[in-house]
């Protein structure tokens, strides 16, 4: 029962974290990428994460980039912390090699 719940609760907060990944989104194209890993985490066993976690973790990486190509401080501090809010969780839940 433990197991089932730990693995529902990864697999919820990776939602969750992505869910705010999408929210940071500026364009369209970037909210429909962030809407379709959530969607692919949320269909995704815990232990197989970890190519979707790489994948959101690239896409924050672009996020940060277009929003400082645009000047746009405000979106480019909030993507940081989503993005840094993401590492950390995958990290220390196992899902992502720290380094």
């Amino acid at each position: 029962m433990a197991v089932a719940m730990t693995q529902q609760y990864l697999i919820g907060e990776t939602s969750v974290l992505l869910a705010q990944l999408q929210g940071a989104a500026t364009d369209q194209t970037h909210l429909r990428e962030a809407a379709r890993l959530r969607h692919e985490a949320e269909a995704t066993p815990p232990p197989a994460l970890g190519p979707v976690l790489v994948r959101a973790m690239a896409l924050t990486d672009e996020l940060c980039w277009d929003s400082l190509d645009r000047g746009d401080v405000a979106a480019f501090v909030h993507q940081c912390a989503c993005g840094a809010e993401l590492r950390e969780f995958c990290v220390c839940a196992g899902l992502l090699a720290d380094g």
